[in-house]
């Protein structure tokens, strides 16, 4: 069985190495090195206490956990641990969402919702779901190695996913909770992001939107920038985009098809917003996605 001390020093050095996912590989009793130190983050951050408490800063401000408790760590932060008692351990899992950002579609800004929705950097709860958290992250260690296997990988996304999906729903229980106010308008932005989910293909106005929630499409798009910093049509326009690039990337699908998928007048309109919003056409997209996997 792998020591702690080895798989803290396997966890410093995949965060050294800046990897997309980055987990302590089951309960260790310590931090790793370079975690001690301030660490710049472009992470999103999970870590499970389940025994003794620990002291650390986020951007220069001061937390303190302890056992039963979860923390959430924001991206574009500074995190350094302090100190911890002797009985110390915890469950550490830091990752991207770009390695599962083509499963998540259309629901991307939802899936970075728990992120992004307030502007706290951190939190510290209590969940009742720390052990399913830490399984999850126990789960998601086994696939710690590179591996050829098509299957392996796919299951460590999917895991991804589904962490993703309960924090989500713990971030919005809890604030919930905790601001009623919050809690409606997150409720109102969730409702938001499932019908452009549902209409994203044909419809793109707001107005479409706010009358399907009974919203004014002044306050919905005010609601939406507030909570995710995009516009209502900004929203719509991602989820066509990153469907697109799915389409483009992974299917035998005619540029004419998937325009006419989402309802563009023709394939040049189509070419047209896709180079808008992506820097290249559908056709460039398409090759250059093509030779990155003939060069792998």
């Amino acid at each position: 069985m792998t020591s702690q001390a080895e798989r803290l020093k396997r966890l410093n050095q995949m965060l050294v190495e800046r990897r997309d996912i980055c987990c302590s590989e089951g309960s260790v009793d310590s931090f790793p090195v370079i975690l001690q130190r301030n660490f710049q983050m472009d992470y999103l951050g999970v870590i499970v206490c389940e025994q003794g408490e620990f002291q650390f800063t986020l951007n220069q401000k001061l937390f303190v956990a302890k056992a039963g408790e979860t923390i959430f760590l924001s991206e574009a932060t500074t995190f350094c641990a302090g100190s911890c008692t002797a009985d110390l351990r915890i469950d550490i899992l830091f990752y991207r969402i770009d390695p599962i950002r083509e499963l998540l579609g259309s629901s991307v800004v939802a899936m970075h919702l728990y992120a992004t929705l307030t502007p706290q950097p951190c939190y510290v709860w209590s969940t009742g779901e720390e052990e399913d958290i830490a399984r999850y992250i126990s789960l998601i260690s086994r696939y710690r190695y590179a591996t050829n296997n098509s299957f392996d990988n796919h299951e460590r996304k999917l895991l991804l996913l589904a962490l993703t999906y309960r924090l989500c729903s713990i971030y919005s229980r809890q604030l919930m909770e905790e601001n009623q106010v919050a809690g409606h308008k997150i409720d109102t932005f969730i409702q938001l992001i499932r019908l452009i989910e549902r209409y994203y293909k044909q419809e793109r106005g707001v107005a479409f939107y706010a009358d399907k929630l009974c919203l004014s499409p002044k306050y919905l798009s005010a609601l939406s920038k507030s909570v995710c910093g995009y516009t209502v049509q900004e929203l719509v326009f991602r989820a066509i985009i990153r469907r697109s690039m799915l389409l483009l990337k992974n299917s035998n699908k005619t540029i004419q098809e998937i325009s006419n998928e989402f309802h563009f007048p023709n394939a040049s309109a189509f070419g047209t917003f896709f180079k808008k919003e992506t820097g290249l056409s559908p056709l460039h997209y398409r090759c250059a996605e093509e030779n990155s996997l003939s060069d792998m």
